[in-house]
């Protein structure tokens, strides 16, 4: 999870970093991939259009994971990474993304300990399950706002190098 945090975070900066280069032009993150696209950079090198798609694949994999565990707390996390995976990220990995999420797979924790590293120290499953399930629907409207947008600008089926 160290890889995967440390990713998320760069991304993060990248994005953080070009809006600070002008907060008055760069206000919005429509406005840096708007830019990277008209200039052609989008697609190029560490940009923030590829930043911003990992961002959000990144995240969909997170909204998957977490819809099976509210179905099941007691679900086979190994089972449940992999299906998450193989229907957010999968696609978008090349070979060496690929080897990667497989031995990470190998050390992925069980049901119980990732549930109770979610919840808060006198919290219950169904504190718990009802936090998940409104984190699920404000995240579900705002990934495909930014789905549509990268659609829009054609940058919606980037694959990892």
């Amino acid at each position: 999870m160290a890889v995967l945090r440390r990713d998320i975070h760069q991304n993060i900066q990248r994005l953080e970093k070009f809006h600070d280069s002008d907060p008055s032009i760069y206000w919005d993150v429509v406005e840096i991939l708007k830019k990277e696209v008209n200039e052609g950079k989008a697609k190029k090198g560490p940009t923030c259009s590829k930043a911003f798609v990992w961002l959000n694949r990144s995240l969909d994999f997170t909204l998957s994971l977490l819809q099976l565990l509210v179905k099941d707390f007691e679900i086979n996390m190994e089972q449940a990474v992999e299906e998450s995976y193989n229907a957010t990220l999968k696609p978008w990995h090349g070979w060496i993304s690929s080897a990667a999420y497989r031995v990470a797979l190998k050390i992925v924790p069980d049901s119980q300990s990732f549930v109770n590293t979610l919840k808060a120290k006198e919290e219950d499953h169904d504190m718990l399950k009802d936090e998940m399930q409104n984190m699920i629907s404000l995240l579900m409207p705002v990934l495909e706002q930014n789905k549509a947008i990268l659609r829009t600008l054609g940058l919606d089926k980037l694959k990892s190098t």
